[in-house]
């Protein structure tokens, strides 16, 4: 395995850890959620009131900013170093917190208005809704923090340091969890003061994450200039405006999607909505251990070997990151299908999520985890364009897969209820990855998909005997009747282990190379 193909895993590994922890929590956050908000109308009113500072979060503090500000911050430094980074970084930081600063003002002023002229003509019927609007202006200033976060990572992101940014997302997970475990304990508590002390305690979370990252800004010598000159250096909020307007306006139409997706689920019933939530948490656990991480660190390899105009290393990157999304998150997808419903019952039922949740939420998992690979695939296809500065293409393709799934969902939700606004997600995700790819190869990028195909096959063979194992040894394991906390914890855990066990097994016969190329990243280690 080449040096570079062993920076890119042993990074992605780093990040990938950090994130595992906060994902682990993050379950853990929303199994306690489960039983505290249930899987009806608080927990609907949380799902759609969380879903406003998260969407500016998606708009301004991840995805088209942070990946057009690593390929800048890369060239910049390579030319004019770490100072004139920093001058121009101030700039940035100056001009978002002024925008967020009028987001978080004007949308928490138009939910106390809805609150007091809209919310008393509202039917009991649609209870969540008054109790989000209720809830959002304390919501909202969570959404200046976490969109500041999200640049400073990806400000670190460029100075190659991935581990402990994407760490600092622990204590979102751990402080929610501990209010909630306070209001388990305290019981019989209102609507309002639920959501209310949950929406404290994002804010508070929201400010010390902040406070840790300006520290490893410092550190890393990432910190802006705040200097009346450097504000005034309009240069670097051009080239970054150019750039990154495409993919605001991309992320703002995947948002408008996203926001059609919930409505339609709404009016599904009131468990639509909350399955796809917990549906999401589960699925977007590969995506946000294993893909996000390497999509990431992808960027800054691609955006590098771009700035060289090495395109050997360009192309070698985006088929290697391929071929490691397919081999590790194929099997996930087997996994989460055989034994969804395992798998939700462990992690949700109980307290106010009941059977009838239980089985709407299983039923939007069996949809969702086929786009698994998908979703994972699409982290690793769009860096092959940001990385090249080039954020006009992923938009206009990601409007033509919005439209798209949009008409899906309108097509499917009817015969599949929240299935089918799964699978038209999905079918999008596929739609927006070929399309991609395929005008890849038109601008010139002759690579073979060849390698990236056989990784499927061998995946596909040996998840499908690995996942049969599993699940046909799941039912003796289970009449043993060993509780453990919960009584499929044993036969999931053992159940997990064959999995594994067999998948390996069977990629180490077909030869697969992403088994060489991750053990080799241990052996270096212990060296």
């Amino acid at each position: 395995m080449n040096e570079n193909r062993h920076k890119i895993l042993k990074s992605s590994f780093g990040v990938a850890l950090a994130t595992l922890f906060s994902r682990i929590l993050g379950l853990g956050r929303v199994m306690l959620e489960a039983r505290v908000l249930g899987g009806g109308t608080l927990a609907s009113a949380w799902v759609l009131a969380f879903m406003v500072p998260n969407l500016f979060r998606r708009i301004l503090g991840e995805g088209a900013l942070g990946s057009a500000l690593i390929p800048l911050l890369t060239g910049i430094e390579e030319k004019e170093g770490d100072r004139e980074v920093r001058y121009n970084l101030t700039v940035v930081f100056a001009a978002l917190s002024a925008i967020l600063l009028i987001i978080v003002l004007v949308t928490s002023l138009a939910a106390i208005a809805a609150d007091v002229w809209i919310s008393p003509h509202i039917s009991a019927e649609y209870e969540h809704v008054k109790l989000a609007i209720k809830v959002l202006p304390v919501l909202m200033p969570y959404a200046f923090f976490i969109c500041i976060i999200g640049i400073a990572g990806s400000i670190l992101n460029s100075k190659r340091v991935f581990f402990l940014p994407a760490l600092g997302a622990l204590l979102l997970n751990i402080m929610l969890i501990l209010a909630m475990l306070i209001l388990r304990h305290i019981g019989n508590q209102s609507p309002m003061h639920i959501l209310n002390s949950l929406g404290w305690t994002v804010i508070a979370a929201g400010v010390v994450h902040l406070l840790l990252l300006i520290v490893l800004l410092k550190r890393n010598n990432r910190l802006p200039l705040f200097k009346l000159q450097a504000v005034k250096n309009s240069r670097m909020l051009r080239n970054l405006w150019h750039l990154t307007l495409p993919g605001i306006i991309g992320a703002s139409a995947t948002q408008v999607s996203f926001i059609i997706d919930r409505a339609l689920a709404a009016f599904i019933g009131p468990e639509a909505a909350p399955a796809l939530n917990y549906t999401e948490r589960v699925v977007y656990l590969p995506i946000g251990v294993f893909a996000l991480a390497l999509g990431s660190v992808l960027l800054t390899d691609m955006a590098r070997a771009a700035a060289r105009d090495d395109k050997e290393e360009f192309l070698d990157d985006l088929v290697f990151g391929l071929r490691q999304v397919y081999f590790v998150c194929i099997p996930l997808a087997a996994f989460v299908i055989f034994f969804r419903t395992e798998i939700i019952s462990f992690l949700f039922f109980g307290g106010n999520f009941n059977e009838s949740n239980l089985q709407a939420t299983c039923f939007a998992t069996l949809f969702y985890s086929i786009g698994i690979p998908v979703f994972c695939a699409q982290k690793v296809i769009i860096p092959a364009f940001h990385s090249r500065k080039e954020m006009k293409t992923p938009l206009k393709v990601a409007l033509v897969a919005i439209v798209f799934n949009i008409i899906m969902n309108l097509i499917l939700m009817w015969p599949l209820k929240q299935g089918g606004i799964a699978l038209a997600t999905v079918l999008a995700a596929m739609l927006n990855n070929f399309t991609l790819i395929v005008i890849l190869k038109k601008q010139g990028f002759m690579f073979s998909l060849k390698p990236a195909a056989v990784t499927i096959v061998k995946a596909l063979i040996a998840a499908a005997v690995a996942a049969t194992a599993a699940r046909l040894c799941y039912s003796p394991i289970m009449s043993l009747n060993i509780i453990i906390w919960k009584q499929e914890l044993v036969p999931l855990a053992v159940s997990g282990i064959i999995f594994s066990i067999v998948y390996t097994i069977i990629s180490i016969f077909m030869k697969c190379p992403e088994i060489r190329e991750n053990l080799n990243i241990l052996r270096r280690r212990r060296k």
